[in-house]
């Protein structure tokens, strides 16, 4: 990756990267709205949605179906939430947010979705350990695959 931009590294990405794409990273969000929260940052310092380019748009079309196929047959959201909110962080990015009606596990660490069904709620989020983040990151690139239809 070139040079590493603000959202990138506020997202911690070196150490919550499931899979780098041409245009877009996914990551984990260390804070956990939901089991399987995940933010998809745009590689370039591209600040505004109509600066994308068009070859951006139509990988993350791609990539939203790899992100829904995975995420279901992994955890088994239910609904699932994309938000673009870019209030903080410059970048073009989105949270990527698995809504479920009950209470879902990994390793152990309860998941509620304090939302549901309404609105997510940022304000109530599992913050991962260092070891949390790795074990779920790695968890999940084993799991990840490649969704072309």
């Amino acid at each position: 990756m070139g040079m590493v931009h603000a959202t990138l590294e506020a997202f911690d990405y070196r150490k919550t990267l499931v899979k780098r794409y041409e245009h877009w990273s996914l990551l984990i969000r260390k804070k956990q709205v939901t089991l399987g929260s995940l933010v998809l940052v745009i590689n370039e310092d591209i600040r505004q949605f109509i600066d994308l380019p068009e070859e951006a748009f139509v990988e993350m079309s791609k990539i939203t179906k790899e992100i829904e196929y995975n995420l279901k047959s992994i955890f088994g959201y239910d609904k699932i939430n994309y938000l673009a909110l870019m209030m903080v962080d410059p970048q073009v990015h989105f949270h990527i947010i698995p809504r479920y009606k009950d209470i879902k596990y990994f390793e152990g660490i309860e998941f509620v979705d304090n939302g549901w069904p309404g609105i997510p709620q940022f304000d109530s989020f599992k913050e991962l350990t260092e070891d949390q983040t790795q074990m779920l990151v790695t968890f999940l690139q084993q799991k990840w695959q490649a969704k072309n239809d």
